[in-house]
């Protein structure tokens, strides 16, 4: 079965993310997505270095949940920014140590980061240990790793690295 539907999660996803780009929901949509979902995670398969496994899905959806409501607050928080004017912003680069350690962890963490209004993922040290950040407006650099962290890695950490030795 593996062999044929690598990628079960990233199929449904596809699938889904179809239907909401084409923004309908016919028969012909549904086959259509559902056969991209299958094709691309099949034909990309031996490009993945390891396979994905979500320990928590719980954690996941709440992860969703919390970085949505954050890239809707960020939205509002940065038009603020902009209407205020240039003059009192107090952009600063801030350096995250990391717990995470695996690839897929550490990605997600910087793209999640990047996508979220206001901070954007900068640079990965070289022993993965540190990621620099830079934020559009910040009064305190330690408040916001220590956000970064307890919302966005401790949740990362979670889901796809516990229990891994």
């Amino acid at each position: 079965m593996r062999r044929w539907l690598p990628h079960p999660l990233l199929t449904a996803a596809l699938t889904l993310l179809w239907l909401l780009l084409v923004n309908a929901l016919s028969a012909g949509a549904l086959v259509l997505g559902a056969l991209l979902g299958w094709l691309i995670p099949f034909a990309t398969s031996r490009f993945w270095p390891e396979r994905i496994r979500i320990r928590h899905p719980g954690v996941l959806a709440r992860f969703l949940g919390v970085f949505a409501v954050d890239i809707v607050r960020g939205s509002f928080h940065v038009a603020w920014l902009i209407l205020k004017g240039p003059a009192r912003l107090r952009p600063t680069f801030v350096e995250v140590p990391l717990a995470l350690t695996t690839d897929l962890a550490i990605s997600l963490l910087a793209n999640t980061i990047s996508l979220t209004p206001g901070t954007v993922s900068a640079r990965l040290s070289a022993d993965k240990r540190t990621l620099v950040v830079h934020t559009l407006d910040t009064s305190d650099a330690a408040a916001l790793v220590a956000e970064i962290k307890q919302r966005y890695e401790a949740p990362l950490k979670q889901i796809f690295e516990e229990g891994d030795a």
